[in-house]
């Protein structure tokens, strides 16, 4: 059994290497995908670590992390919410839900929205505004499964609903997330590996009434008529992510975790993140994490597309007697715009 295991771990970790060679096939395309809003991450605890969280992470936030760690939480039961001020005063909310059936595994269920506020509707008519507004809507909904196979190997996919509106257009796709976790790798206590493809599936297009326009026909009299503008398809940010961390108990009341990751991504810079953890009595917790673009240089500007900078954070959890509250809070630094203010509550029973 244990033999039977080991090559199913074996075979998945190289079906996502693998994969990978397809992700990596095309870089430094940022801003000509689809669905930006796959790449924005969730929880103040990750973020504060720098977004290095693949082989880490366990609990609810595994669900945009990577889904093998659903299953490694603590509780029956949990709940989470977080809010995060991001770029361009878009406003970013999550809320996730997590429940353990036994021996069969753990499901969890999750929602992003982006709030872009009201925005003024332009012509060529009109150039200053018409007078009317409206308001983008941009949604994400996942369902995730994940399991641990034994007390070293977890594994765990999402299956997400992409929804993006845009005035009288909008654009409806779906996209795939799967992980693996092994724990205590090689016998060493703390040592862990992961590995997450994520966001892969079909390519966006928008559709509507917006995509009207009125047109002069060629090689006739006849007066302007309405023409549908075929918007093109466009593909999906997908990622691989490879992870390592490392745990270790300091003393009696204070632990130390280390994670490191890879980040591989098909329309963007591949980067290298690293994040930090300090606890104290499981109750205090002082994050600190970074990131940086490793080919940036191959770029004809020499420049990073990533405007992301160090990020920092603290939490505190404490039991109120049948359930657990936590709170976290991320503090990342970005470049032309204001720094990105993150808060995370969780309930878990």
């Amino acid at each position: 059994m244990k033999s039977f295991l080991n090559k199913i771990i074996f075979l998945s970790l190289a079906i996502l290497l693998l994969s990978s060679m397809q992700v990596s096939a095309v870089s430094n395309r940022a801003g000509t995908n689809a669905a930006s809003e796959l790449l924005i991450p969730v929880g103040a605890k990750y973020i504060a670590m720098g977004g290095a969280s693949v082989s880490g992470v366990n609990g609810l936030e595994s669900i945009y992390w990577n889904p093998a760690g659903l299953d490694r939480m603590t509780y029956g039961a949990a709940a989470m919410f977080s809010h995060m001020m991001y770029i361009a005063d878009i406003s970013v909310s999550y809320v996730a839900l997590g429940v353990r059936f036994g021996g069969i595994g753990t499901v969890g269920l999750s929602f992003k929205t982006l709030g872009m506020g009201d925005i003024d509707i332009t012509t060529i008519d009109f150039p200053d505004g018409t007078g009317e507004q409206f308001s983008p809507q941009f949604m994400t909904m996942g369902l995730t499964y994940s399991r641990a196979l034994t007390d070293r190997v977890s594994v765990g996919g999402t299956a997400k609903i992409i929804s993006e509106t845009i005035d009288r257009v909008s654009a409806t796709g779906f996209a795939f997330d799967v992980g693996v976790q092994y724990r205590n790798l090689a016998d060493v206590n703390g040592l862990c590996i992961g590995v997450a493809l994520k966001s892969v599936g079909p390519g966006l297009q928008f559709d509507g009434n917006g995509l009207l326009q009125k047109m002069q026909p060629e090689d006739s009299n006849r007066p302007l008529s309405p023409y549908k503008v075929i918007a093109s398809t466009d593909e999906l940010p997908s990622t691989m992510e490879l992870g390592v961390s490392y745990n270790k108990n300091v003393n009696d009341n204070s632990k130390i975790e280390v994670e490191t990751a890879f980040i591989n991504h098909n329309y963007e810079d591949d980067a290298a993140r690293f994040g930090v953890e300090y606890s104290f009595m499981n109750m205090f917790f002082l994050r600190g994490g970074y990131g940086y673009a490793l080919n940036a240089g191959d770029d004809p500007t020499g420049e990073s597309v990533s405007i992301f900078g160090a990020c920092f954070g603290a939490g505190f959890q404490y039991d109120l007697g049948g359930f657990d509250l936590v709170v976290d809070y991320a503090y990342r630094q970005v470049e032309y715009f204001e720094s990105n203010n993150v808060f995370t509550l969780k309930l878990g029973f």
